[in-house]
């Protein structure tokens, strides 16, 4: 048999491992169920989600260089959102339900800060460079001095 990516195929999972499961398809073949693959939501353990000699329905993503790559997750209806706000009036998870004040009416943006000219941007690099410098001949004598201090006569 063929495989050929996009492919949904029956299968029986033969080892599971921390990263994934190994589903043997039939034919001799062996495809892979990584972890990420299994569920559409977290997955720490496969073994909540997986038996060894279990029958699943796979679908094959991937074929590279002889190794099947699976997934389960992808026949699996996606988790609906609820209305995509997030800032519902629905409680919360160990809260009381989100009682939302009336929000403040929006100001303007502020406008852009006017261009500086040529002057003002080399002022402004000078000080930068002039600030570095100091730093680094401070901690120049810093050094030479506690090496000095140091030395035996």
């Amino acid at each position: 048999m063929e495989l050929t990516v996009g492919a949904i195929l029956e299968g029986k999972v033969k080892t599971i491992t921390n990263f994934g499961a190994f589903i043997a398809l039939g034919e001799n073949q062996t495809g892979m169920v990584h972890i990420s693959e299994v569920a559409n939501t977290y997955v720490s353990d496969i073994r909540q989600h997986l038996t060894e000699g279990q029958d699943v329905k796979v679908m094959v993503i991937g074929i590279d260089g002889g190794k099947v790559n699976l997934s389960i997750k992808r026949l699996e209806p996606k988790p609906q959102r609820p209305n995509g706000n997030f800032r519902s009036g629905a409680p919360r998870q160990g809260g009381a339900p989100n009682q939302s004040a009336p929000r403040p009416a929006r100001t303007a943006p502020t406008p852009p800060p006017a261009p500086k000219t040529a002057d003002q941007l080399f002022e402004e690099k000078l000080k930068a460079f002039m600030s570095e410098s100091d730093s680094k001949i401070s901690s120049i004598r810093q050094y030479s001095d506690h090496r000095t201090k140091s030395r035996r006569r």
